[in-house]
């Protein structure tokens, strides 16, 4: 009950600053995306496996972490949801390009159909029976507005999968 009461909070918190313009601070992405990967393992099924593909030095990146945390959350809960919450494999693949760190989310579901692909991130569009179709419009304004980045569908195949990409901007 405890951790329930911490995690209404936390989410509570994150909410509040999607008004507000939260500042970005020094941290280690590992660290934040390791955070969400253990939330996600206790709350799916066994059979679905979770891949970390980092580099072997940790980045640091300037981003409110609370917020980015729950972009990866949202993206991780649709790759659960689109495996049928059964089984299949989401990898989160984190790279760095020049001046960019990419940060991927991949997994083995359903695929988005193509006449989809362009409505994603559009608040209300969802293809789920449950859900207001917000969470990816969300994730899209945290990520571009507050982060100075950009998401989109960096692939995907029906029947095979799908691969979100988040490209930021390296800390200096």
């Amino acid at each position: 009950m405890d951790k329930d009461v911490k995690r209404l909070q936390l989410i509570a918190d994150r909410f509040s600053k999607i008004g507000s313009l939260p500042e970005p601070v020094p941290v280690s992405l590992s660290e934040v995306l390791d955070h969400v990967i253990d939330y996600i393992d206790r709350r799916t099924s066994k059979t679905i496996q979770i891949i970390k593909v980092f580099p072997d030095n940790d980045i640091i990146i300037r981003l409110n972490a609370s917020l980015f945390e729950w972009v990866i959350e949202n993206l991780c809960k649709n790759a659960v949801d689109a495996m049928g919450g059964v089984s299949g494999t989401i990898t989160l693949r984190v790279e760095t390009i020049g001046e960019r760190v990419i940060v991927e989310v991949s997994d083995t579901g359903k695929g988005i159909k193509k006449k989809d692909l362009r409505n994603v991130f559009k608040p209300g569009f969802t293809t789920k029976s449950r859900g207001w179709g917000l969470g990816l419009s969300l994730a899209k304004r945290i990520v571009e507005e507050y982060h100075n980045g950009k998401i989109f569908v960096k692939s995907s195949e029906l029947g095979k999968g799908t691969t979100f990409r988040i490209e930021l901007k390296a800390s200096k």
